[in-house]
């Protein structure tokens, strides 16, 4: 098991946040101060990203759902509203699937259950640059951090669709009217999920920082 490194704040119902591919849990620095007025929030650096250690298991999307049971079993934490952005809704998004007991709400924020669903010209930078990295990633420790995210990108998430069918969490998917990923790929996730709402907002895939006053307002109203 490793030790996860996260910012806590806040009182009553938990909000777990997880942070994108390379970012930390000051992704969320715009969210932090106003939804810790409604909610005991927790926002954690994933295995290998920022302060919280690689340790020795498989780093995959799976492992860091399963990280995150571990985390709310250390914390006493029996359900939450979880909160994923990018590579972190793909941690929700799996978590949702694999743990459903112990989730309540769920905010899916710029998710993909498959490679396909970011744009072209993201993923083929991300597969060219994986490729040269995984030729190298042996010279240096740095090299080979950047080769185990960028392997994360080319090869994750492989979420098959009837898989996501069975989220039981009311749900909202939530991104920019310029994401990376594509309009119908996150319109196909409201889709496939039962219970959950679509919202666009004006932005990039970091909406929560570049428009942070609606994001926060979507955010909040769907958690109450």
């Amino acid at each position: 098991m490793i030790k996860h490194f996260y910012v806590e704040k806040g009182e009553g119902e938990p909000l777990i946040m997880l942070h994108g591919n390379g970012e930390n849990c000051y992704y969320f620095s715009h969210q932090m101060e106003e939804f810790s007025n409604y909610y005991h929030i927790y926002s954690l650096d994933t295995r290998g990203h920022g302060k919280t250690p690689r340790g020795e298991k498989p780093f995959t999307l799976e492992q860091f759902a399963d990280d995150l049971l571990g985390f709310m079993d250390d914390h006493n934490i029996d359900k939450a509203n979880i909160l994923g952005f990018s590579d972190g809704g793909n941690i929700a998004m799996i978590f949702a699937i694999k743990y459903p007991q112990r989730v309540k709400k769920l905010v899916l924020n710029g998710a993909n259950y498959n490679t396909s669903g970011t744009k072209w010209f993201f993923q083929f930078a991300t597969d060219i640059n994986y490729k040269i990295t995984s030729k190298i990633a042996d010279k240096n420790e740095k090299l080979k951090r950047k080769n185990e995210l960028l392997g994360i990108m080319s090869n994750e998430p492989n979420i098959p669709e009837d898989n996501i069918k069975t989220i039981k969490s009311e749900t909202l998917v939530i991104a920019g009217t310029n994401d990376l990923i594509k309009r119908k790929h996150t319109e196909k996730i409201a889709s496939l999920i039962p219970n959950s709402k679509l919202c666009i907002l004006k932005g990039n895939h970091a909406v929560a920082r570049v428009n942070p006053k609606e994001y926060n307002r979507e955010v909040l109203e769907f958690l109450k």
